[in-house]
């Protein structure tokens, strides 16, 4: 699929970090120090398994440490590895910097393939696994937060969390040593959702700014563009859903491990996604047309391609016939260094993964925060505003029945006004303001600096800046 000389994605980072620092004034001790990884913990355990023990290799790495606690998802999947961690962790110290989330970065993995095994079974190797790190203090509230990321989930978590209170029956704050975990398990509404969701808040605040938009060609809001996804799992899904029920957008091509389904009217996310579940694939899907080679629908005509899946999947084999004028990276990674600068130079705009699925992090920051202070987000001030806004309705209600008929309220004015936040529309709220924040610091280097020609630099200049601030502040 890729070409022999294909930078590994480990490079593609640090290719990528290079191409911003040269256009940065860095002493060349505070460049090194924000590029090398901190520290990487390698832990081999035994789990007896079937009659027998297995042993498993993990890793969690921090990458920087300028903030703390350091921030990072833990995947489990057969290609974990060093490299693909060290370099997952250096874009979340990026990430974390560049949407103001007060982190360093850090990411965890380990090799195994989750569908292997029985519900009991990951029980087991994941709470031996959180032991190994959590003794080591490479789980702790106020030093290594983990989330979910490919491989693991809600109920992970929840685990993780678990075997940290187990080990640390004092610690008041012990719940927030982990992000992502159920709402009923100290959780926070909108946190699943959350990385789908910024894809979509990332994509209407890129609308907005006429200049970026034009650069692709495109003009108009999102109501009408074509989507191809790449990849139905928890962030692909939610993009394609939330595009296609509130946006306008027709989700026309979405591309899984044995195929790809594609319609030009548009496919029914919602039922594509529930053929997935019960089959494990889209082959039989009876939604559009079923293509057997499914990286060739990279390549179909669309105005918009979201990789939600994996690394290196745009990369210098197929970047060329790559039609798309605009990318956005749902996945982290999924375009090559080397197929990024095909793509530049064919004028297609690329909206980075280090801010395009920052919602993901954004949330779990929101998530933390709650579990340090110890309150549901709205609880105090909810009832409040509703009846601020009661007061606000009366009078108008008053007016309309002083006029009569020259004047009334439209019909779910009232209902709408006087429903207060709660914490789902709290959370969404501080996504949304994060992304709009994020973009708009990116944008304005992007269109600003002549020397700065694609957003992901932009994104690199505005993240690695605010590292140099803090290590500055640090007296380093």
């Amino acid at each position: 699929m890729s070409t022999p000389n294909e930078p590994s994605f480990r490079e593609s980072v640090d290719i990528m970090f290079n191409r911003a620092v040269a256009l940065m004034d860095l002493p060349p001790g505070l460049e090194e120090k924000i590029r090398v990884c901190n520290a990487t913990y390698t832990v081999r355990f035994g789990v007896r398994l079937r009659g027998q023990i297995q042993t498993f290799t993990g890793y969690r790495s921090v990458h920087s440490e300028h903030m703390e606690p350091v921030k990072g998802g833990i995947r489990f999947a057969l290609g974990v590895n060093q490299d693909e961690v060290e370099a997952l962790a250096a874009l979340m110290t990026y990430k974390c910097a560049l949407v103001e989330a007060p982190f360093g970065g850090s990411k965890g993995g380990l090799c195994i393939d989750p569908r292997e095994y029985d519900d009991h079974e990951l029980e087991l190797i994941t709470r031996r696994f959180a032991y190994e790190l959590i003794k080591r203090d490479m789980i702790n509230p106020a030093q290594n937060v983990p989330a979910p990321d490919m491989g693991t989930g809600e109920r992970e978590m929840a685990w993780i969390a678990d075997q940290y209170k187990r080990m640390n029956t004092t610690d008041i704050n012990g719940v927030a040593c982990v992000t992502g975990k159920p709402t009923n398990a100290g959780g926070i509404q909108g946190r699943t959702e959350a990385t789908g969701r910024g894809v979509q808040y990332a994509l209407r605040e890129f609308f907005r700014d006429e200049d970026g938009v034009a650069k692709t060609g495109m003009s108009g809001t999102l109501d009408g563009k074509s989507v191809v996804v790449q990849g139905l799992g928890n962030v692909g899904y939610h993009a394609a859903k939330f595009l296609s029920e509130e946006d306008g957008c027709k989700v026309v091509g979405i591309i899984e491990r044995d195929g790809a389904l594609t319609d030009p009217k548009g496919l029914d996310v919602e039922a594509v996604r529930n053929w997935i579940a019960g089959h494990g694939g889209v082959s039989g899907c009876p939604e559009g047309t079923h293509i057997e080679n499914g990286a060739a629908v990279l390549e179909m005509e669309c105005d918009i391609l979201i990789p939600a899946a994996l690394e290196g999947v745009i990369n210098q084999s197929n970047a060329a016939r790559i039609k798309a004028p605009l990318i956005i990276e749902a996945a982290n990674g999924p375009v090559t260094a080397g197929a990024d600068l095909i793509l530049k130079e064919k004028g297609c705009v690329i909206i980075p993964d280090m801010y395009a699925n920052a919602g993901g992090v954004t949330v779990s920051y929101f998530e933390w925060v709650k579990n340090l202070s110890h309150i549901r987000f709205g609880r105090m001030q909810r009832r409040q505003e509703e009846a601020r806004h009661q007061l606000v309705v009366d009078e108008l209600e008053r007016l309309s029945h002083h006029l009569g008929d020259a004047w009334s309220m439209t019909p779910d004015f009232k209902s709408k006004y006087l429903r207060g936040a709660g914490e789902l529309e709290l959370v969404r709220s501080g996504l949304d303001d994060t992304m709009r924040t994020a973009y708009q610091s990116m944008a304005s280097v992007w269109h600003e600096r002549g020397d700065v020609d694609d957003l992901r630099t932009a994104a690199y200049l505005v993240s690695i800046g605010k590292v140099a601030d803090s290590y500055r502040a640090k007296g380093l």
